[in-house]
C-alpha cells in the first residue's frame, strides 16, 4: 500500500533546509556549534551520538563530543556544563541519555542554559512550550512528528489526536505542540496512559493517533477506524529466535494489521527516528541565528 510516511525523505528535505542556513551563517563567519555530552559507554548511546554527529558534520555544523567515565560525579558534569554555557563557540548542548544512576537527570537538563537547550529540555523552553511562546525550543521527536503531520499535508485543526503515552520526553509535548491554537495545530487532544479507561475506545474515535508508549505492538486493527493517520515513536526490543543475536526491534503498533486500515501511517524504522536528528540539527542553527 502507498499509504506510508517516508520520514527519511522528509528528514532530508530538512537537513537541506538546514544546510542553506549554516552557509547563510557561515559567510557572515559564524559556524554552528553543537557539542556532545556523553557520559559512560552505553552502547545505543555511542551509536546514536555518532549518528547526529556525523549528520552535524555533513551540514557545516561544527561538533565536538566528550566522553565522560561512568563515575564522573553530578557535581564535575555541572561544571562542564557552566563552561559549555559560556562557551561562544558552542550554540547548543546535548546531554545524551541515559545518565548515570548517581547523576539526577532533572538538574543537569536544567543547569543548561535555556539558550542553548537545543532538545528542548529545559523547564523554561517547557514553559515556553505550554505557553504557546515560538521562542524556545521544541524537543526534537514530538516537533518531528508535528513536521511528518504537516509536511504529508494531514490536515489537523479540529482534528480528534489520540496520544499515546504521558511521558516527559515524547507525550507531554506532543499533546501541548498540537493544543496549541495555529494553523497547523488546533487539535483536539486526549493524552492516554496506563490508567486510562478503555483506551481502545479513545483510539477508535481519533483521526491521529501518535503511540509513544514504550510498549511493544500496543496499538491494533481493532482500536483503529478507517482512515486514520497513525504515527508509531516506539522503539522495543523483544525475543526472535530467528534472529543472530535472538531479539528484533518493533514499535508500539502492529503494524502489519494496522497498515491497511490506515490513510497514514509511519514504517518503523524509517519514520520517526530520522526526524529526531533533523529537529535537532535545525534547533541547533537557530540557536546560532538567534546568538549571531
Amino acid at each position: 500500500m502507498n499509504n506510508l510516511i517516508d520520514g527519511r525523505r522528509i528528514a532530508a528535505d530538512i537537513h537541506s533546509e538546514t544546510a542553506g542556513r549554516v552557509a547563510a551563517l557561515l559567510r557572515r563567519g559564524v559556524q554552528p556549534g553543537l557539542v556532545f555530552l556523553r557520559v559512560g559507554e552505553d552502547p545505543a548511546s555511542q551509536v546514536y551520538v555518532g549518528m547526529k554527529e556525523k549528520k552535524a558534520l555533513e551540514l557545516g555544523i561544527g561538533s565536538r563530543t566528550f566522553v565522560l567515565p561512568e563515575s564522573t560525579s553530578q557535581d564535575d558534569l555541572l561544571a562542564r556544563i557552566a563552561r559549555l554555557n559560556a562557551d561562544p563557540a558552542c550554540h547548543g548542548i546535548l546531554v545524551q541519555a541515559p545518565l548515570p544512576r548517581h547523576i539526577a537527570a532533572a538538574v543537569i537538563y536544567s543547569a543548561v542554559s535555556p539558550e542553548k537547550d537545543v532538545d528542548g529540555f529545559h523547564p523554561v523552553n517547557v514553559g515556553r512550550l505550554l505557553l504557546g511562546d515560538g521562542g524556545g525550543f521544541l524537543p526534537c521527536t514530538p516537533a518531528g512528528v508535528h513536521e511528518l503531520l504537516v509536511r504529508t499535508g494531514v490536515r489537523l485543526p479540529g482534528a480528534e489526536v489520540v496520544v499515546l503515552g504521558r511521558g516527559n520526553i515524547v507525550g507531554k509535548p506532543m499533546a501541548s505542540i498540537l493544543v496549541q491554537k495555529s494553523p497547523t495545530a488546533n487539535c483536539t487532544v486526549t493524552l492516554c496512559h496506563s490508567a486510562t479507561r478503555d483506551i481502545a475506545a479513545h483510539c477508535r474515535r481519533a483521526d491521529v493517533i501518535i503511540a509513544a508508549m514504550g510498549v511493544p505492538e500496543f496499538l491494533k486493527a481493532d482500536m483503529v477506524r478507517d482512515g486514520a493517520v497513525v504515527i508509531d515513536v516506539g522503539v522495543n526490543r523483544v525475543p526472535d529466535a530467528t534472529r543472530r543475536t535472538g531479539t528484533r526491534l518493533v514499535g508500539d503498533v502492529a503494524f502489519a494489521e494496522v497498515q491497511p486500515k490506515c490513510r497514514w501511517i509511519t514504517p518503523n524504522p524509517g519514520g520517526v527516528g530520522p526526524m529526531t536528528i533533523a529537529m535537532l540539527l535545525a534547533n541547533t542553527v537557530t540557536a546560532a541565528e538567534r546568538g549571531s
